[in-house]
């Protein structure tokens, strides 16, 4: 049975889900005005894992994440992201660009990039501009409720009106002062935006460039006047409409388990009075070479800065694979070398292995059974991939035929989603085209072979090896593949 550590109760619990091989899980995706580097990029590594060990086991999974097009404001590590410059208006006033376009830039580069790590696709991507509807609606639902207030630069959630908020954090991270900008109409630093208004007195707001009268280029009418929704109300409003008031799982990186998972939970537990989710499961942060990523130090390191070096991006893949999601990764590009070097020589391997046709004889069940079962231990032990990583090397190693090992090793792959079968393929077609000079050296050994002149066809194999080919002598004739 599958088994995942669950943030809410901070223990590992057996998987059951509301309704039997059906899964709704939700993770939370980009704010698109700027790169996701490779931290990021782990969280969603984590969520594709989780997505595929369910479907591994048998389950039906509703994928969904959103895509954060506004609302997100550059104070939000300091508490609920309601303070400073929205930080899509602000890329694209340094970018020269309207918001619309750097929101579709940056959501290309991460659809890109995305599928490039190979990552499950969401059964649907929401964007929170597109959902602006719902999210007035919900927020006029708290409304009536109770749960709100009005300050002159928005319309709050009031969490003392909801005992159990802050239930998933420790709530140490929201203390009060801890903002650069707070506001003293709030009631309480915790409290947090559902809609900010564009104007104050009739102006426009702009608190990074101290303009008045700049205009926002996102903005929307609302019940409360014209504006745009908090930066926490979209997935609320989005992860309900797509799989209903409470579902199975909602995924993230560990740094939204302080603040934006609890305002979640809050706003939405407090319209249904019923759980959100009911496993919370959290990304830990990743270090690049011992230091946190930041900007300052220039370690943000995407896709494509790794691609400019030479690597290939499922090897970064690989690496994720190795430390246990809940454990803080330490990138270094030592270990992404290390990485590289192990994830070509396993796809060089499985393109050396013979077709399944060439077997010779049947391969006891019970064999087949004993590292598939190993390898589900592992993936159902809250997503212990360098366990399953083991069990899949030990399988590569073994004596078992080539064609057995395949088919084992492509259905871990499902799992471990490292393309085994197209990229073997690949390597095995691209051998297949041999230069005609080598052939011809290759037929001329034949022949000097057949008239028993070894040491001369000895002279024609180290030849064609120094020009990067290998002849091997097989029991159905000779085989030549690049080195």
């Amino acid at each position: 049975m599958l088994s995942l550590y669950n943030s809410l109760t901070k223990k590992v619990e057996d998987f059951k889900p509301a309704h039997p091989l059906q899964v709704g899980m939700y993770s939370c995706g980009p704010t698109v005005y700027q790169f996701a580097h490779i931290g990021n990029m782990r969280a969603y590594n984590t969520s594709d894992l989780l997505v595929r060990t369910l479907r591994y086991n048998g389950y039906d999974v509703k994928f969904v994440m959103n895509i954060t097009d506004v609302g997100h404001m550059t104070q939000d590590q300091l508490g609920g992201g309601d303070t400073g410059e929205d930080k899509m208006e602000k890329t694209a006033r340094l970018e020269g660009k309207t918001v619309w376009e750097v929101a579709q830039f940056y959501t290309d580069v991460f659809r890109k990039d995305y599928d490039a790590l190979n990552f499950s696709k969401p059964s649907r991507l929401c964007k929170a501009t597109d959902h602006i509807k719902e999210q007035v609606d919900l927020i006029r639902l708290l409304e009536e409720k109770g749960f709100t207030y009005t300050t002159s630069d928005g319309v709050y959630f009031d969490t003392a009106k909801y005992p159990e908020y802050g239930k998933l954090s420790s709530l140490d991270q929201i203390k009060e002062g801890a903002r650069v900008e707070m506001n003293e109409e709030r009631k309480n630093p915790r409290d947090f935006a559902l809609w900010k208004f564009s104007y104050k007195d009739g102006r426009a707001f702009n608190a990074a460039l101290d303009d008045r009268e700049a205009k926002r280029q996102m903005e929307w009418k609302s019940p409360w006047g014209k504006g745009f929704p908090g930066w926490h109300i979209e997935c609320s409003a989005m992860s309900m409409k797509y799989l209903g008031k409470s579902f199975d799982i909602h995924t993230g990186g560990v740094d939204n388990k302080e603040i934006h998972h609890p305002n979640e939970i809050a706003q939405s537990e407090a319209v249904t009075r019923k759980p959100l989710a009911k496993y919370w499961i959290h990304t830990a942060f990743m270090m690049i070479s011992g230091e946190k990523i930041s900007k300052s130090l220039g370690n943000g390191y995407t896709l494509y800065d790794l691609e400019q070096q030479n690597y290939d991006v499922l090897a970064l893949r690989y690496l994720y694979l190795q430390t246990h999601y809940r454990q803080e990764m330490n990138f270094t590009f030592v270990a992404l070398d290390a990485a590289q070097n192990a994830f070509k020589k396993l796809v060089l391997e499985i393109s050396r292995w013979e077709e399944a046709a060439l077997d010779s004889g049947p391969v006891p069940a019970d064999v087949v059974k004993d590292y598939e079962d190993r390898f589900l231990d592992a993936i159902n032990e809250d997503l212990n991939m360098s366990k399953a990583l083991a069990v899949m090397w030990e399988l590569v190693k073994s004596d078992l035929p080539s064609g057995a090992k395949s088919r084992i090793l492509f259905k871990m792959d499902r799992v471990l989603g490292l393309d085994l079968e197209n990229l073997s393929a690949q390597i095995r077609n691209a051998q297949q085209i041999i230069p005609g000079n080598i052939l011809h050296m290759v037929e001329e050994r034949q022949h000097l072979r057949k008239e028993k002149h070894f040491n001369a066809a000895d002279k024609i194999r180290a030849e064609v090896e120094k020009l990067g080919y290998v002849i091997e002598d097989i029991k159905k004739g000779i085989k030549v593949r690049k080195k």
